[in-house]
């Protein structure tokens, strides 16, 4: 136990697995001393709403942090992590301004100030990636990050990437949520550099570890689980702690695979500051303060001879008098600015026109070049179907851009259920197009991981419904970039077929595509024909931001989608519909399977209707769909998703606010009733708008 110069960095270039004493007993009392002016004044006072004291945590965290001098290193932590970012070199000042909701920061006050980030461009040590609100999300993204430090190390054959390694932070609870069995499965399976860092407190909020796991132990429950490592002892101690931490850490950075490090620790308070734990015995409470880290630390510090009790009461005396500093300082920083509450949903540019890209994650963030692109297609070849079409544009990007990955389940040696990546995992191997485990959690998890360390992740969902277990994922995907105010973006390409084909069902044929156009962050292609889909996903791959990529089964081999190849720069900009028949008497809005219908209706009936194929929902083309709503004086609005709430309803509100003294008929949308999928032919033919039916619609709204 050797002592570093005072509030010097924690780690040691001389040895990286050494301790700084004083700096770590420096930063317990920075974490304890924001605890305390919180409870004491802040929430009170009614300055922070959100409190999470890291009591009886904090020791074993600030130690972690402290050897995580990787510049490759990354963590994800969650809202009782505090201590660990501290130890990273979050500054005080930023630590308390957030959870009062002021301006700057990791936020702009746009998220709870639990709910931190640290980017860490520098790379003087680890990445902490964007918290999230929910348990257990912080597991598959980290990784994520874990299987592309093997890639960039491998792959890329990047040195630099060699002996880093990804740590996850979680309470006991969390182990019981999909997040953390699917990174588990992710990272054994792969053997990949990744440390499960558990902090046992016993409760998950009020509910006992008993009800959690048989026998009320989970580590114990995984003992044989293949290719793990585990390390479990106590949180507290001074001296047995530091040396679990070293080797949980040595054993995942010298390359033997991952770690799960469990240390118990007590929760020196309630879940937050309003948990008055009263479901906890009070002889519990007390034998949880008997283990208070803090007097055992500084009880074994003084002992060793490490420092004098002078200077002990001085790194405390120190360490109150920067958070009274930092506080004084946030106190005085402006509230975040209204005006700035809409930007960065999505990728922007600066006011002369260059790119504003995030500080962290995507291909932008680190300036990546693509070859040259252009928005004319020129045609070559005989007509492709649609399948053959998108397994042409991801052949050619993974190509030109080594940082594309495709994978999924069955996406590696079968070529994928829909046969989108059929020979791919032959021609780029199995580090770039591989198959994963039954687990969608993790299959987007690890995509946000991934985009985090400068990769274009494209994973695919089976089929549209199959995302649901992904939705926790997907949603934090979204809002990343606007809660974290650009400092993080996680851009990819999610590929998801769906909709009817030769027959319907509940679980294949979801397309409920308004979900997607409804979360926050998200684009939406759905092409309707072979050279939309080339220049859609071509935009897509090339892209800072995330999209939704989806591959409508009725057309993947479907005649009249078919079209000659557009050439491998062709590029179609999100936002611009295609007017594919001109008319002054009708407007028609449609986009995936409905399109071909569509058409050929308005075709059949030859009375001036204009037929608009959206090509994409987020964002889509207002005012192709005004200017021709204007000119027509009439709107029909097809779609395969449910009635109500459709995006069709979007269309007709917005038609409604912009263009009401130009309609002649009101606005007429013809979907599939608030049904799923049926599977019997004659009633999935009953339930999906034909063209018969399309037909009659626009008969009847000429007519009005």
């Amino acid at each position: 136990m050797g002592a570093l110069p005072q509030h010097a960095p924690a780690g040691n270039s001389r040895d990286p697995f050494s301790f700084d004493w004083k700096h770590i007993s420096y930063l317990l009392h920075l974490s304890r001393a924001m605890d305390t002016v919180e409870e004491q004044e802040l929430v009170p006072a009614k300055l922070v709403f959100n409190q999470f004291s890291a009591r009886g945590h904090d020791l074993a965290q600030i130690l972690l942090g402290a050897l995580l001098t990787h510049p490759h290193d990354a963590a994800s932590g969650y809202y009782r992590s505090r201590p660990f970012v501290l130890s990273l070199g979050l500054d005080p000042e930023t630590a308390v301004a957030a959870p009062m909701a002021r301006s700057g920061g990791y936020s702009d006050g746009r998220d709870i100030g639990v709910v931190c980030n640290y980017p860490n461009i520098e790379r003087r040590g680890a990445m902490l990636f964007p918290m999230c609100g929910g348990v257990g999300a912080q597991y598959s993204p980290i990784a994520g990050w874990a299987q592309s430090i093997v890639y960039h190390r491998e792959q890329l054959r990047d040195p630099s990437f060699q002996g880093a390694i990804a740590v996850s932070m979680g309470g006991d609870a969390s182990m019981s949520t999909s997040g953390f069995w699917s990174a588990l499965n992710i990272a054994t399976t792969n053997k990949l550099p990744q440390l499960f860092y558990i902090e046992d407190n016993g409760y998950g909020i009020s509910v006992p570890q008993e009800v959690q796991t048989p026998g009320g132990d989970q580590v114990a429950n995984l003992s044989a689980y293949k290719n793990l490592k585990i390390i479990d002892g106590d949180g507290t101690d001074p001296v047995a702690t530091p040396e679990l931490i070293r080797a949980a850490v040595k054993h995942v950075r010298q390359g033997q695979g991952p770690c799960l490090l469990r240390l118990k620790v007590p929760r020196l308070c309630g879940h937050t500051f309003q948990d008055t734990q009263a479901y906890k015995p009070a002889e519990l409470i007390e034998a949880e303060q008997a283990r208070d880290p803090l007097p055992k630390l500084r009880d074994h510090l003084l002992q060793t001879g490490v420092m004098s009790a002078a200077e002990w009461r001085q790194l405390e005396t120190d360490a109150a008098a920067a958070v009274t500093a930092a506080v004084a300082a946030a106190k005085r920083r402006p509230e975040p600015d209204p005006a700035e509450l809409t930007r960065y949903v999505y990728a922007e540019t600066r006011a002369d026109g260059s790119p504003d890209p995030q500080l962290r994650g995507g291909l932008h963030a680190a300036g990546h070049r693509f070859p040259s692109a252009t928005n004319t297609p020129k045609p070559e070849g005989a007509r492709l179907n649609m399948l053959t079409a998108i397994r042409k544009t991801l052949e050619f990007e993974m190509q030109t851009n080594p940082k594309v990955l495709v994978f999924g389940e069955d996406v590696g040696p079968k070529g994928g259920v829909h046969g989108a990546t059929l020979g791919l995992h032959e021609k780029f191997g199995d580090r770039r197009v591989f198959d994963t485990s039954l687990s969608e959690e993790g299959i987007i998890g690890r995509s946000v991981g991934m985009a985090l360390a400068g990769l274009m992740p494209v994973p695919e969902i089976q089929f549209r419904k199959y995302a649901e277990p992904a939705a926790e994922q997907l949603s934090d995907t979204g809002i990343m970039r606007w809660r974290t105010n650009n400092q993080f973006a996680a851009p990819m390409v999610v590929r998801v077929p769906g909709g009817f084909a030769r027959r319907g069902d509940p679980w294949h044929s979801m397309c409920d595509e308004v979900e997607w156009a409804h979360k926050v962050g998200w684009q939406l292609a759905m092409p309707s024909n072979a050279e939309d889909a080339v220049g859609l996903l071509r935009f897509a791959l090339r892209d800072n931001n995330p999209t939704i990529f989806f591959e409508h089964r009725a057309l993947l081999d479907d005649s009249w989608a078919r079209r000659r190849y557009p050439g491998d720069d062709y590029i179609l900009p999100f936002g611009k519909a295609n007017t594919l028949l001109a008319g002054d008497k009708l407007t028609v809005v449609c986009w995936g399977a409905m399109v071909e219908r569509c058409l050929n209706a308005a075709r059949a009936l030859g009375e001036g209707i204009e037929v608009i194929d959206l090509r994409t929902l987020q964002p889509w083309d207002r005012n192709a769909i005004l200017t021709s709503v204007k000119k027509t004086g009439r709107c029909l609005v097809v779609h395969e998703d449910n009635r109500t709430a459709g995006f069709g309803a979007e269309i007709a509100a917005v038609l409604a606010e912009a263009c009401f003294f130009d309609l002649d008929a009101p606005i007429r949308r013809l979907t599939m009733p608030d049904i799923p999928s049926p599977h019997n032919q004659h009633l999935l033919a009953a339930a999906v708008p034909s063209q018969a039916r399309i037909g009659a619609a626009m008969e009847d709204l000429l007519q009005i």
